[in-house]
């Protein structure tokens, strides 16, 4: 039996049709701008969130990282949600590539005006520059929270009159869209840049883009190529994001749907603690109260579903295009059954 996997929503295959979307897509040289498929791809996403220019990369985290470049300077101070990508999951890039640090505002990837103030250095030479801030929403590690727009909007505008750039670490956007209601560009206004994301929640194979004004953009073109993000005949590849943005964003809410049924499914269980209200879009994160995630994650495997974790008691369920109503269902009682087996030993 194929196992249910819950690791991420990145696990997707790409169905037949959009395979047959890829194998049919018309392509150019992109590198000499003359590849088809991805400009409709990019002016259709710089519509879609209100911006003036888009540019297609391989990934979310070279997305970010190109901002991060475009917004600082050597020696520069970001300022974070605690748990961001780019602090988490980004092998140190932020450090390494545009030679800036991080502060952390707030707790679980939230954070308000009083605590964004509390982390903007005051101006003097010996301290570092604070230059950006980076809003993730929704938020990876925070459980798929969504960073509501009235807070998004307060925390922006108070970052814009001290002097920063705000860059929307917008990965799983299409998720906070669909779970709140409020329309990507509304989203996206609040920001200078943003990255999004097509191998998430929408089930593409590859790729996000970064958005934002032309003159930017025209800079992050040259930043694309000095990272290796400069690919060929890649209208294969943006074959299969605008496939998915035409057909695979009004089902996000099943995703969501899905996750809390795995929520409610154990949110019973001994040695587990879940708040299904907790759970706003398709992540489910799960504290472990005795065993460790690693023998729950082995546990799970032999009873058939594949599961991550973010720290040693905290497994992570996130639910996507290749995960039904039914298999989130067997997947909690798999989990419940794992999570029982090894609280009992």
């Amino acid at each position: 039996m194929v196992p249910i996997d819950l690791r991420s929503d990145t696990v997707t295959q790409p169905t037949p049709a959009m395979r047959q979307a890829m194998a049919g897509a018309e392509v150019g040289d992109d590198v000499y701008g003359e590849d088809p498929t991805v400009k409709k791809l990019e002016r259709q996403v710089a519509a879609l969130l209100g911006k003036e220019r888009a540019l297609f990369v391989p990934s979310g985290t070279m997305a970010n990282q190109i901002a991060l470049m475009l917004h600082t300077r050597r020696g520069d101070e970001v300022v974070i949600g605690e748990g961001t990508h780019c602090a988490e999951y980004e092998s140190g890039a932020a450090a390494a590539l545009s030679g800036v640090q991080l502060a952390v505002a707030g707790t679980g990837g939230l954070f308000d005006v009083p605590e964004l103030d509390a982390k903007i250095r005051p101006s003097a030479y010996w301290l570092p520059r604070t230059s950006l801030l980076v809003v993730e929403n929704t938020h990876n590690r925070g459980g798929g929270r969504v960073f509501p727009l009235d807070q998004l909007r307060a925390v922006t505008a108070h970052a814009r009159a001290r002097g920063l750039a705000v860059h929307l670490d917008g990965a799983r956007l299409w998720n906070a869209a669909a779970a709140s209601g409020v329309r990507l560009d509304e989203f996206a206004a609040t920001a200078d840049t943003v990255s999004i994301c097509f191998s998430k929640g929408l089930g593409a194979p590859v790729g996000s883009a970064l958005v934002g004004p032309s003159d930017l953009l025209e800079h992050a073109l040259r930043l694309r190529r000095m990272l290796g993000g400069s690919m060929r005949q890649c209208g294969v590849l943006a074959a299969a994001a605008l496939f998915a943005i035409d057909h695979h964003r009004a089902r996000l809410t099943d995703d969501h749907e899905h996750a809390q049924l795995l929520a409610r499914g154990l949110c019973n269980v001994r040695g587990a603690r879940v708040d299904p209200r907790g759970v706003e879009t398709n992540i489910v994160n799960i504290e472990l109260d005795g065993p460790s995630a690693e023998r729950v994650i082995a546990r799970a495997k032999e009873l058939g579903v594949l599961i991550g974790s973010i720290a040693p008691r905290f497994l992570r369920a996130v639910t996507h295009l290749d995960v039904s109503r039914d298999a989130a269902t067997r997947a909690a009682a798999a989990l419940a059954a794992a999570i029982t087996d090894c609280h009992a030993t």
